[in-house]
């Protein structure tokens, strides 16, 4: 998750009301930076060296360039180190750990875009990740390199660029089987043209990052062949309980800004968000509520959740009354993460509060507490 301050706003250039800008224009200004300065060697295709891009994403105070990751250094070296050898690089992890931000800010600073991406999924279909056909001009002129309609994987080796395959285990396994000759032989087979045009061969800097989460690895799960071709980092929730406040805060707040909010989430009411997702989804340590032990929740209770949680308060509590968000806005924005259709959540939710929350003493936890009627 991204721990870059409010500071860093969006490049005002017409972009200024995209919902969800990618990193190469919400971050712009800093890859500008970081490529006038950088004179270290770069691998082949590379917009950036390897240590300008791991500045990119772990930040570098010397450059003024903030961190947009909870992540270990050498985590992001390892991954690195992958991409430049030309295996691809797979993310592994519970959901919400920030694998697709991950993914996307390595595109960014090795590639200078983040787009060509392709979302996994059971519809998803050959032609939506290679190429597919203008059938008009097909039916007049016949395959033809103007009748072709690139996918992100045929552009990516065109021009030499990163593609990211979001949740490949959602994916058939004839889809994702087809990225063995794109993995190995680094080429691409068109049968329908001939000649020269019948075969794409990569651009130096092209390479896959694929994401899958742990919960859905199952679904279709990759062959031995294809894992031959990745190398596997695992992405691990955040455990310090003073980066995930700071994360929740710094995000939230962006977001915010965002949506026209001038109010941000006051602190106590942060601590007491993140306080609870760590509970609910069974992180003990200092910070944790006091009580019997919690069962782990089967809703995905992650850093990201937390962040929607905490604009989801922010956005309740101006745009109704125009106040700060508070606890009962909490106990409002949280049932609909925890209980989703999972009746045993919704009795663990509640339980919680009882067992848990009720043990608390500070202002902010009793109105909390207090609150607990407005659960669906």
């Amino acid at each position: 998750m991204s721990t870059s301050s409010t500071k860093n706003k969006i490049v005002k250039t017409g972009h200024s009301n995209l919902q969800r800008p990618p990193a190469e224009i919400l971050y712009a200004a800093q890859l500008a930076q970081l490529q006038a300065q950088d004179m270290d060697i770069k691998p082949p295709g590379w917009a950036l060296s390897m240590k300008a891009a791991r500045s990119f994403i772990l930040g570098d105070p010397s450059l003024n360039i903030p961190a947009k990751i909870v992540a270990s250094a050498s985590s992001i070296e390892r991954m690195l180190v992958t991409l430049a050898t030309g295996r691809g690089l797979m993310l592994v992890g519970e959901p919400g750990t920030a694998k697709s931000l991950l993914s996307e800010l390595l595109a960014c600073a090795l590639s200078g875009i983040s787009t060509l991406t392709i979302q996994g999924g059971a519809a998803i279909t050959e032609d939506r990740i290679k190429y597919g056909w203008n059938y008009a001009l097909l039916i007049n002129e016949g395959p033809s390199p103007r009748a072709l309609v690139p996918a992100p994987l045929f552009l990516g080796m065109q021009q030499g660029k990163i593609v990211r395959f979001e949740e490949i285990t959602r994916a058939p396994l004839e889809v994702q089987d087809c990225l063995l000759g794109m993995l190995s032989d680094r080429v691409m087979a068109i049968p329908e043209l001939s000649d020269e045009h019948g075969m794409l061969y990569a651009r130096e800097g092209f390479n896959i990052i694929a994401t899958a989460n742990t919960r859905d690895r199952g679904v279709n799960e990759m062959s031995a062949a294809l894992k031959r071709r990745f190398d596997f980092e695992t992405v691990f929730p955040i455990l310090d309980f003073e980066r995930e406040l700071q994360l929740v805060a710094d995000s939230a707040a962006r977001l915010l800004e965002r949506s026209g909010i001038p109010k941000t989430i006051p602190p106590q009411v942060l601590e007491l968000l993140v306080s609870t997702f760590r509970d609910l989804r069974g992180v003990t340590d200092g910070k944790s509520v006091p009580g019997e032990a919690m069962d782990r929740l089967n809703a995905v209770m992650s850093t990201a959740e937390a962040v929607n949680v905490a604009h989801a308060v922010g956005v309740r509590a101006w745009f109704l009354e125009q106040r700060e968000g508070n606890p009962a806005d909490v106990v409002d924005c949280i049932a609909g993460t925890v209980v989703k259709d999972n009746a045993d959540d919704h009795a663990k939710l509640r339980r919680y509060f009882e067992q848990r929350v009720a043990k608390r003493t500070e202002a902010h936890w009793r109105a909390f507490y207090e609150a607990r009627h407005r659960l669906p």
